[in-house]
């Protein structure tokens, strides 16, 4: 299964990423921010992926959340590329029935099996770079 998404230079260092179903989203590395950092969005990526199968995962347990919130911290590297070296992803949830042991047992399953985007933070991935001129017509 493939995925994609198209990014589109705003200036400054503004991007908007659109995927083919239209949903859009802004990262931003200029000075004056008004969307999110590169690295700010993967650590995002991570907290929402995990949060997606943990609500799931707790519902279909019979103890839905009714209040769920991640905070997701990263320690990057001093020199470049200056990648994540750490990431803490701190899950903070109550409901009826919620124990910190079936929260903990389904965080543990969304990190080690599920969630696609840890996994692909702990894989080696292929990266290939292809470049195009703008223009001439593809």
């Amino acid at each position: 299964m493939k995925k994609s998404l198209n990014i589109t230079w705003l200036g400054e260092q503004r991007y908007v990423g659109v995927n083919p179903s239209g949903q859009q989203i802004l990262i931003d590395n200029s000075p004056t921010k008004i969307g999110v950092s590169p690295m700010d969005a993967l650590l995002g990526a991570l907290a929402t992926c995990t949060a997606v199968d943990i609500v799931d995962i707790m519902a279909k347990k019979r103890t839905p959340l009714s209040t769920y919130r991640i905070e997701v911290e990263g320690e990057r590297a001093e020199t470049h590329p200056k990648r994540y070296t750490h990431i803490t992803v701190r899950h903070i949830a109550s409901g009826t029935g919620v124990t910190a042991e079936a929260l903990g047992k389904a965080a543990h399953l969304s990190h080690e099996k599920y969630c696609s985007v840890a996994a692909s933070l702990n894989a080696e991935i292929h990266v290939e770079a292809v470049l195009e001129d703008a223009a001439v017509p593809s």
